[in-house]
């Protein structure tokens, strides 16, 4: 197929940088334009960015001169990094000049007609841009990476079992913070019991991603959420200690099936960043760990481990993802994989 031309916004900043790195040779996009904020503007990438991924910039990506934040771009997808401090308006004023925004951002998650997409999970939600009034564009956001994660492993239980209560603890890693991120002497020796409005996004973006889709709007799926989020000394991966009450009992042997078997549109699709099995469960008691299983399949996938019964709710376990990649700009790749895959460009 023709590559389609992709911008990203934010592109100095670390979701950005994730966003080139993985876009590098990319079988569906060519990346051809960088955005980010004025004092960035006019600058090629090399020269404005304070690179800190694992591998070199890009060769195709160096020499780009990064643009302002505005239309007119000649991509078609913009992929948005942007803080959530301004990414809201800009996302929407490149959607009302009829670009399809993929956004991390958190701005417009909860917009009653904006899907918030784990490809795996909701797909179908994707409808819901029919029902947007963006002259031909669309906005479409990817959730929280805490949520992502968690999300992904309650899928299964979801659609077999039912689930009527949740309580997470997260440990959630420094890269999830941005760049600079936390001071060390804040992490160093030490966990800290607060990550601003991490608590609410946990509590609440679950209920839209497995909600119901009736044709024009979603109805919130009816779980009640209880989360606590910490901030850990691990550069990548975000760990998350789960409880689950189900509605309809469950062996332990029917839940590992459960989500051993799970598989979903995109892995039918092939879709080029869709992990080949979405959940990797691991029965030896230590795993997962983020050192050892955050890269398991590109990133992409969801490593769970330790179920075991619960005294207050069913069941417990441990979930962990790449937060930078599943959860971040490797989600929304695949978000805009799916919206190609099933026609939203044409």
């Amino acid at each position: 197929m023709e590559k389609i031309k992709v911008a990203v916004l934010g592109a100095t900043g670390s979701v950005g940088q994730k966003f080139i790195q993985l876009l590098e040779g990319h079988p569906f996009f060519e990346l051809v334009e960088l955005g980010a904020s004025e004092r960035s503007a006019g600058k090629t990438y090399k020269d404005a960015v304070n690179w800190f991924m694992e591998t070199p910039i890009p060769d195709s990506v160096k020499n780009l001169k990064i643009k302002n934040c505005r239309p007119p771009f000649e991509s078609k997808i913009i992929f948005s990094g942007l803080d959530s401090s301004v990414a809201g308006e800009i996302e929407t004023e490149f959607a009302h000049a009829g670009y399809i925004v993929v956004s991390n951002s958190k701005n417009h998650r909860m917009d009653k007609d904006v899907p918030l997409i784990i490809p795996e999970v909701n797909p179908e939600h994707l409808q819901l841009i029919k029902a947007q009034n963006y002259n031909g564009g669309a906005i479409v956001t990817n959730p929280n990476c805490s949520t992502i994660g968690m999300v992904l492993a309650l899928k299964p239980l979801h659609d077999r079992f039912g689930i009527s209560k949740v309580n997470v603890v997260t440990m959630q890693a420094l890269s999830g913070a941005g760049y600079p991120g936390v001071s060390a002497l804040d992490l160093t020796d030490n966990v800290v019991p607060f990550i601003s409005g991490e608590d609410e996004k946990l509590e609440k973006e679950p209920l839209k991603i497995l909600g119901s889709f009736s044709g024009d709007e979603i109805k919130e799926a009816e779980i009640k959420i209880s989360a606590q989020t910490n901030r850990v000394p691990v550069i990548d991966g975000h760990t998350e200690s789960v409880q689950v009450e189900l509605k309809k009992k469950a062996t332990e042997k029917e839940i590992i099936k459960a989500w051993e078997e799970f598989s979903a549109e995109p892995q039918e699709l092939n879709l080029p960043f869709a992990p080949e099995k979405p959940i990797h469960y691991f029965r030896e008691e230590k795993y997962p760990q983020p050192r050892l299983h955050r890269n398991i399949d590109k990133g992409m996938a969801v490593s769970v481990g330790r179920l075991r019964p619960c005294n207050i709710f069913d069941y417990k376990f441990t979930v962990l993802s790449h937060n930078t990649i599943r959860g971040a700009a490797g989600g929304a790749i695949l978000a805009a994989e799916l919206l190609v895959k099933k026609g939203f460009l044409q």
